[in-house]
């Protein structure tokens, strides 16, 4: 499985909407300062999400966009299918068994190709946006968390900071479905 920038940008945001879900709609100004993500990038990314029926748009001085249902009834699966495609890392699970069923000499490999795509999508199907948002930072007190604000406030002020490095694999582009 590879998630794009586009992908993490994509959950990100829907992360930030779970954590307002009761605020009601945030201007994309908002989520991108808060994310750190970039406005124009966004924009297209919740374009796409709206057009999938993830999140309604609300125009005016109080506009801006909110998810369309529950943080707890969004699934992560949901959201990357969307982005990026399937799961597996060769098509879908259907096309892994296809290939499980026809190339008796490599089944080994697809069975553990098709057993990994099981256990990520197991997973990623019984996360919901609810369970990320809710969760509190667990990388150290309220020490870490005052210096990682101080840190944001300065990147803010400087743009040219490059985000931090990510700790998974990120694909830009979308060539498997």
């Amino acid at each position: 499985m590879k998630i794009s920038q586009k992908g993490l940008y994509a959950l990100q945001a829907l992360i930030m909407l779970a954590r307002h879900f009761d605020a009601g709609a945030i201007r994309i100004r908002d989520i991108a300062y808060e994310e750190e993500l970039p406005e124009k990038f966004l924009e297209l990314i919740l374009l796409e999400l709206k057009n999938a029926r993830m999140v309604d748009s609300v125009r005016g001085a109080k506009g801006g966009y909110r998810l369309r249902r529950s943080p707890a009834d969004i699934h992560l699966s949901e959201i990357i299918r969307l982005i990026d495609g399937p799961l597996a890392p060769f098509g879908d699970a259907e096309q892994l068994r296809s290939l499980i069923d026809r190339d008796v000499e490599h089944r080994a490999l697809y069975k553990v190709f098709l057993a990994v795509r099981d256990a990520a999508a197991q997973i990623l199907e019984h996360t919901t946006l609810a369970d990320i948002a809710n969760r509190p930072a667990t990388r150290g007190g309220k020490e870490k968390d005052k210096d990682k604000e101080k840190e944001k406030s300065r990147n803010r002020k400087s743009r040219n900071v490059q985000s931090p490095v990510l700790p998974m694999v990120v694909n830009s582009s979308r060539s498997e479905k």
